[in-house]
């Protein structure tokens, strides 16, 4: 989408806006590897779109038909101790990678939203920057924009849509049994820190198509709303 489409957002009203919650486990003491915590972000977004209960018929279908129908919004929270277990029963995924865990649930109204979730804190999630090495080759890799520095929250929020748009795209070619062993493989993936070279040989342009054939990349484009400017692409989900 180009920049001014991603950027007006008019036509909305506050109280209507369809959100996914994620809630990344940062506990005090012992906080996650950044790296990790990313990954199971990006498996438990998808994972939530995925599950049975999101098939036609299934008890999340609905919501999430309508979810994926607008703009694809996600919003990232942190919580720890007796907050982390109480989210545990709200109807969402928990992925678990090298021991970092986030919980992706089914989107919903802002206006609608619990309040095991709501009390949870959007800011403060924050992890220090690790050094993970070369992806692993047998899964789809998230390059983050090595431009453009992004808090773990959002930084999570993005590669959630990442996966979601390979996952789509492979789908729409007629290829979901990709899909499906993805899926049953857990749906694991390495995010990496693009090099400047990498980011600029795979970034599409203004030819996303291309992109896709030649290299199996997606772009997530995001609308601005937080810590980066209208129309900056953020992420490119690569597919090998």
């Amino acid at each position: 989408m180009p920049t001014e489409a991603t950027a007006d957002t008019s036509d909305e009203d506050p109280d209507e806006v369809v959100l996914m919650p994620m809630v990344l486990r940062i506990e005090r003491g012992t906080p996650p590897g950044r790296t990790a915590l990313l990954e199971a972000a990006a498996s438990a977004a998808l994972a939530v779109c995925l599950d049975e209960r999101a098939e036609p018929g299934g008890e999340w279908h609905e919501q999430l038909h309508r979810w994926t129908s607008g703009r694809i919004r996600k919003v990232s929270r942190r919580a720890r101790g007796a907050h982390w277990a109480a989210v545990q029963d709200l109807p969402g995924r928990t992925v678990e990678v090298d021991g970092a865990e986030v919980r992706a649930f089914l989107p919903s109204r802002v206006a609608d939203m619990p309040k095991e979730l709501t009390r949870l804190q959007i800011s403060g999630s924050e992890l220090d920057a690790d050094e993970p090495g070369p992806p692993r080759p047998d899964a789809p890799v998230l390059w983050l924009n090595p431009h453009v520095p992004m808090s773990a929250g959002k930084s999570a929020a993005q590669v959630g849509h990442a996966t979601m748009f390979l996952a789509a795209l492979l789908h729409g070619e007629g290829r979901a049994d990709e899909v499906a062993r993805w899926s049953a493989a857990g749906l694991p993936c390495s995010v990496r820190t693009a090099d400047p070279a990498t980011w600029a040989r795979l970034l599409p342009g203004d030819d996303a198509e291309t992109a896709w054939r030649r290299d199996g990349v997606a772009a997530v484009r995001d609308a601005g709303f937080t810590e980066v400017d209208p129309g900056t692409v953020t992420v490119l989900g690569q597919w090998r």
